[in-house]
């Protein structure tokens, strides 16, 4: 008969069962040094989820030394989980209803390779663990059994509420400064030091507004909102946003040859891909020199460039996409790397660069008209 379980099967395996089950796959794996060298921690489950092999690792993120402490436990129970302790154990009260742990397991027993978020809660100490967990089929003499590795993601999740709420902060007191700024001006249309305060406020907005977006990027959770755009029209509002900023002092920005074109793309995105794109180009110029933003379109696909006379060394065309390169110091190098984020993971389009002493340097990002 059954046990009760209010989710996944309460019974378990015999202790003479384990045992055999630990051999065959030991024997499987091979040279334990192998998972052992991996920095993840790694546990092989039998068809009724309990722990059959564990890696150097999973061992010690449990404070344990050796699979035979662990031989028969399930994940939850080996990591002390608050909601493992009853009657049929790690896998059976309503509250693993919602564990991704369980349902990545589940999921693999069923033959699939399955990746989740899992959050739990530890007794003892009430520790909040969140954790990212993959499982996946692994077959031993004709036998399910899953390969289930554990990385522990609370530092990141951590750092993106915190992210979260300091960008949400800073950009309305920014944005407040902007406003009031703007208010004053209404008021005075010729008070010189208010406009200051008003363009430097505007540029701090759109600063925070693309750490945000960069930021966002990474991890995963921006979303793209395509609209109707035209191509010169995009390229004069980069013009008027980058002609005053401090890198363009002394330099000429203009727009060459752009052919009139309409596409579907997410505008914010495109303005701040270009923008960044127009800022390195200014930066690498010297005083007197023109940057020159173009357009014109191929077969489905409009190309917008941007040229200055500066060539770039054979040693900075080979890191020129890397996140943390930069020719301008310490801490710098994200201008170039989100160009390429943004452009090909977000936008759906293509990044290139030439650059030799005869023709200077120009980077070009390749969209699709269509979406």
């Amino acid at each position: 008969m059954p046990l009760p379980t209010a989710f996944a099967p309460a019974e378990r395996t015999s202790k003479e069962d384990l045992i055999q089950q630990q051999a065959s796959v030991e024997l499987a794996i091979g040279d334990r040094r192998c998972l052992d060298a991996v920095p993840e921690p790694l546990v092989v489950l039998n068809g009724l989820r309990q722990v059959t092999y564990a890696n150097a690792a999973f061992l010690k993120s449990i404070g344990k030394k050796t699979t035979a402490e662990v031989l028969g436990a399930r994940p939850g129970e080996a990591m002390n989980c608050t909601h493992s302790g009853g009657t049929g154990g790690c896998g059976t009260t309503a509250y693993c209803r919602t564990c991704g742990a369980m349902t990545a397991i589940l999921e693999s027993q069923e033959g699939q390779q399955s990746q989740r978020e899992c959050r739990i809660l530890t007794n003892g100490d009430g520790s909040a663990l969140d954790l990212a967990v993959m499982a996946s089929p692994f077959d031993v003499k004709g036998e399910r059994f899953t390969l289930f590795a554990v990385q522990d993601i609370s530092d990141q999740k951590r750092r993106r509420a915190l992210e979260r709420i300091f960008f949400h902060d800073i950009l309305n007191a920014a944005g407040g400064l902007q406003g009031l700024a703007q208010l004053e001006i209404e008021g005075d249309k010729d008070n010189e030091f208010v406009e200051i305060v008003h363009q430097i406020a505007t540029q701090l907005v759109m600063e925070i507004r693309a750490q945000r977006e960069l930021t966002a990027a990474e991890n995963n959770e921006l979303v793209p909102s395509p609209v109707p755009l035209r191509s010169r029209e995009v390229l004069e509002e980069v013009l008027g946003s980058c002609a005053g900023h401090e890198v363009g002092r002394g330099k000429k920005l203009v727009i060459g040859t752009a052919q009139e074109v309409s596409f579907i793309s997410d505008a914010g995105l495109v303005r701040r891909v270009l923008g960044n794109m127009v800022k390195n180009a200014l930066e690498a110029s010297r005083s007197g020199e023109t940057v020159t933003m173009m357009c014109d379109a191929g077969t489905d696909v409009i190309r917008f460039s941007v040229h200055n006379p500066a060539v770039m060394s054979p040693e900075v065309r080979l890191q020129i996409f890397q996140r943390s390169f930069s020719t301008k110091g310490k801490d710098r190098g994200l201008g170039t790397y989100s160009i390429k984020l943004l452009t090909e993971r977000y936008l759906g389009g293509q990044v290139s660069f030439e650059s030799t002493p005869d023709a200077g340097t120009t980077f070009c990002i390749t969209l699709p008209i269509g979406v």
